[in-house]
Protein backbone atom coordinates (compact mmCIF):
# COMPACT_ATOMS: atom_id res chain seq x y z
CA UNK A 1 0.00 0.00 0.00
CA UNK A 2 2.78 2.44 0.88
CA UNK A 3 4.59 1.72 -2.38
CA UNK A 4 1.38 2.34 -4.33
CA UNK A 5 0.93 5.70 -2.58
CA UNK A 6 4.55 6.64 -3.31
CA UNK A 7 4.16 5.87 -7.00
CA UNK A 8 0.70 7.38 -7.25
CA UNK A 9 1.72 10.57 -5.47
CA UNK A 10 4.75 11.06 -7.70
CA UNK A 11 2.62 10.61 -10.81
CA UNK A 12 0.00 13.01 -9.42
CA UNK A 13 2.56 15.77 -8.87
CA UNK A 14 4.06 15.22 -12.33
CA UNK A 15 0.62 15.45 -13.94
CA UNK A 16 -0.34 18.44 -11.81
CA UNK A 17 2.69 20.49 -12.83
CA UNK A 18 2.27 19.36 -16.45
CA UNK A 19 -1.33 20.62 -16.41
CA UNK A 20 -0.21 23.98 -14.99
CA UNK A 21 2.62 24.35 -17.51
CA UNK A 22 0.92 23.09 -20.68
CA UNK A 23 -2.83 23.35 -20.12
CA UNK A 24 -3.00 26.69 -18.36
CA UNK A 25 -4.45 25.31 -15.15
CA UNK A 26 -4.41 27.76 -12.23
CA UNK A 27 -1.66 26.68 -9.84
CA UNK A 28 -3.64 27.89 -6.81
CA UNK A 29 -6.77 26.00 -7.84
CA UNK A 30 -5.00 22.75 -8.70
CA UNK A 31 -1.77 22.17 -6.79
CA UNK A 32 -3.13 22.59 -3.23
CA UNK A 33 -5.55 19.75 -4.01
CA UNK A 34 -2.88 17.57 -5.62
CA UNK A 35 -0.27 18.10 -2.93
CA UNK A 36 -2.84 18.07 -0.14
CA UNK A 37 -4.09 14.67 -1.27
CA UNK A 38 -0.52 13.39 -1.37
CA UNK A 39 0.08 14.57 2.19
CA UNK A 40 -3.15 13.05 3.51
CA UNK A 41 -2.40 9.75 1.78
CA UNK A 42 1.10 9.71 3.27
CA UNK A 43 -0.27 10.20 6.80
CA UNK A 44 -2.94 7.53 6.30
CA UNK A 45 -0.50 4.81 5.26
CA UNK A 46 2.46 5.60 7.54
CA UNK A 47 2.94 7.25 10.94
CA UNK A 48 4.60 10.65 10.94
CA UNK A 49 8.13 10.53 12.38
CA UNK A 50 9.11 14.00 13.50
CA UNK A 51 12.68 13.23 14.60
CA UNK A 52 14.87 10.26 15.31
CA UNK A 53 15.29 8.98 18.85
CA UNK A 54 18.68 10.68 19.26
CA UNK A 55 17.62 14.17 18.05
CA UNK A 56 15.64 16.55 20.25
CA UNK A 57 12.64 18.06 18.41
CA UNK A 58 13.52 21.59 19.51
CA UNK A 59 17.09 21.13 18.25
CA UNK A 60 15.88 19.78 14.91
CA UNK A 61 13.39 22.62 14.49
CA UNK A 62 15.96 25.25 15.40
CA UNK A 63 18.41 24.04 12.77
CA UNK A 64 15.61 23.63 10.28
CA UNK A 65 14.67 27.29 10.70
CA UNK A 66 18.30 28.40 10.53
CA UNK A 67 18.77 26.44 7.31
CA UNK A 68 15.57 27.92 5.87
CA UNK A 69 16.83 31.43 6.52
CA UNK A 70 20.23 30.57 5.04
CA UNK A 71 18.55 29.08 1.97
CA UNK A 72 16.47 32.22 1.52
CA UNK A 73 19.52 34.49 1.73
CA UNK A 74 21.38 32.24 -0.69
CA UNK A 75 18.38 32.26 -3.02
CA UNK A 76 18.38 36.06 -3.11
CA UNK A 77 22.02 36.06 -4.21
CA UNK A 78 21.44 33.28 -6.73
CA UNK A 79 18.35 34.92 -8.26
CA UNK A 80 20.20 38.23 -8.56
CA UNK A 81 22.98 36.55 -10.54
CA UNK A 82 20.81 34.11 -12.50
CA UNK A 83 18.44 36.90 -13.54
CA UNK A 84 21.21 38.13 -15.83
CA UNK A 85 20.02 35.19 -17.94
CA UNK A 86 16.85 36.53 -19.65
CA UNK A 87 15.07 33.14 -19.63
CA UNK A 88 15.52 32.78 -15.88
CA UNK A 89 14.44 36.37 -15.24
CA UNK A 90 11.32 35.81 -17.37
CA UNK A 91 10.41 32.67 -15.43
CA UNK A 92 10.88 34.45 -12.08
CA UNK A 93 8.49 37.21 -13.15
CA UNK A 94 6.03 34.65 -14.51
CA UNK A 95 5.95 32.66 -11.26
CA UNK A 96 5.38 35.78 -9.16
CA UNK A 97 2.68 36.92 -11.57
CA UNK A 98 0.95 33.58 -10.94
CA UNK A 99 1.35 34.09 -7.20
CA UNK A 100 -0.08 37.60 -7.53
CA UNK A 101 -3.41 36.31 -8.83
CA UNK A 102 -4.43 35.77 -5.20
CA UNK A 103 -3.84 37.89 -2.10
CA UNK A 104 -0.68 37.53 -0.05
CA UNK A 105 -2.72 36.04 2.78
CA UNK A 106 -4.30 33.45 0.51
CA UNK A 107 -0.98 32.45 -1.04
CA UNK A 108 0.59 32.12 2.40
CA UNK A 109 -2.33 30.06 3.70
CA UNK A 110 -2.38 27.70 0.72
CA UNK A 111 1.40 27.34 0.68
CA UNK A 112 2.26 27.15 4.38
CA UNK A 113 -0.84 25.33 5.65
CA UNK A 114 -1.32 22.87 2.78
CA UNK A 115 1.26 22.63 0.03
CA UNK A 116 4.54 22.76 1.97
CA UNK A 117 3.48 20.44 4.83
CA UNK A 118 1.97 18.01 2.32
CA UNK A 119 5.18 17.89 0.28
CA UNK A 120 7.28 17.27 3.37
CA UNK A 121 4.96 14.58 4.72
CA UNK A 122 4.99 12.83 1.36
CA UNK A 123 8.58 13.25 0.17
CA UNK A 124 10.71 13.48 3.30
CA UNK A 125 8.22 11.59 5.48
CA UNK A 126 6.72 8.67 3.55
CA UNK A 127 9.02 8.46 0.51
CA UNK A 128 12.38 8.95 2.20
CA UNK A 129 11.26 7.09 5.32
CA UNK A 130 10.25 4.00 3.35
CA UNK A 131 13.43 3.99 1.30
CA UNK A 132 15.52 4.41 4.47
CA UNK A 133 13.80 1.40 6.03
CA UNK A 134 14.52 -0.63 2.90
CA UNK A 135 18.18 0.37 2.50
CA UNK A 136 20.72 2.98 3.53
CA UNK A 137 19.81 6.47 4.70
CA UNK A 138 22.22 8.02 2.19
CA UNK A 139 20.75 6.24 -0.82
CA UNK A 140 17.23 7.00 0.44
CA UNK A 141 18.01 10.72 0.61
CA UNK A 142 19.55 10.65 -2.88
CA UNK A 143 16.65 8.75 -4.44
CA UNK A 144 14.10 10.98 -2.73
CA UNK A 145 15.90 14.06 -4.05
CA UNK A 146 15.84 12.56 -7.55
CA UNK A 147 12.13 11.70 -7.31
CA UNK A 148 11.32 15.19 -6.03
CA UNK A 149 13.25 16.74 -8.90
CA UNK A 150 11.51 14.54 -11.48
CA UNK A 151 8.12 15.53 -10.03
CA UNK A 152 8.91 19.25 -10.40
CA UNK A 153 10.55 19.23 -13.84
CA UNK A 154 7.15 19.18 -15.68
CA UNK A 155 6.51 22.68 -14.29
CA UNK A 156 8.86 23.87 -17.06
CA UNK A 157 9.88 26.68 -14.71
CA UNK A 158 13.56 27.34 -14.16
CA UNK A 159 13.02 28.83 -10.64
CA UNK A 160 10.90 25.86 -9.54
CA UNK A 161 13.38 23.33 -10.90
CA UNK A 162 16.29 25.22 -9.33
CA UNK A 163 14.39 25.25 -6.03
CA UNK A 164 13.80 21.51 -6.30
CA UNK A 165 17.48 20.88 -6.94
CA UNK A 166 18.85 22.96 -4.07
CA UNK A 167 15.91 22.89 -1.68
CA UNK A 168 15.27 19.21 -2.29
CA UNK A 169 18.89 18.41 -1.45
CA UNK A 170 18.79 20.52 1.72
CA UNK A 171 15.47 19.15 2.98
CA UNK A 172 16.46 15.59 2.20
CA UNK A 173 19.73 16.14 4.06
CA UNK A 174 17.88 17.53 7.07
CA UNK A 175 15.54 14.54 7.13
CA UNK A 176 18.53 12.20 6.85
CA UNK A 177 20.36 13.96 9.70
CA UNK A 178 17.39 14.35 12.03
CA UNK A 179 15.63 11.08 11.29
CA UNK A 180 12.28 12.76 10.66
CA UNK A 181 10.38 15.58 8.94
CA UNK A 182 10.38 18.33 11.58
CA UNK A 183 13.67 19.96 10.53
CA UNK A 184 12.88 19.88 6.82
CA UNK A 185 9.34 21.11 7.48
CA UNK A 186 10.61 24.11 9.45
CA UNK A 187 13.16 24.92 6.78
CA UNK A 188 10.71 24.58 3.89
CA UNK A 189 8.01 26.66 5.59
CA UNK A 190 10.35 29.52 6.52
CA UNK A 191 11.95 29.62 3.07
CA UNK A 192 8.60 29.58 1.28
CA UNK A 193 7.10 32.21 3.57
CA UNK A 194 10.04 34.56 3.04
CA UNK A 195 9.99 33.98 -0.71
CA UNK A 196 6.33 35.04 -0.80
CA UNK A 197 6.60 37.97 1.60
CA UNK A 198 9.99 39.30 0.45
CA UNK A 199 10.44 38.24 -3.18
CA UNK A 200 13.97 38.22 -4.57
CA UNK A 201 15.12 39.98 -7.72
CA UNK A 202 12.55 40.67 -10.42
CA UNK A 203 9.81 39.20 -8.27
CA UNK A 204 9.81 42.37 -6.14
CA UNK A 205 8.39 44.36 -9.05
CA UNK A 206 5.25 42.25 -9.46
CA UNK A 207 2.18 43.83 -7.85
CA UNK A 208 0.22 41.57 -5.54
CA UNK A 209 -3.54 41.21 -5.30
Amino acid sequence: MRTAVMIGGTIAEVVGWWAVATRGRDVWRLMPWVLGAMGVAAVLVAPVVWTGADVEPSFALRWGLISGLALYLGTRVFVRLASLWPAFRRDVVEKYQEAATVSVGTSLMLSLAIMVPAEELFWRGLFQGELTAAGSAASAAALTWLGYLVANVPSRSLPIVAGAIVGGALWGGLAWWSGGVLASLGSHILWTGLMLLLPPGAGRKVERA
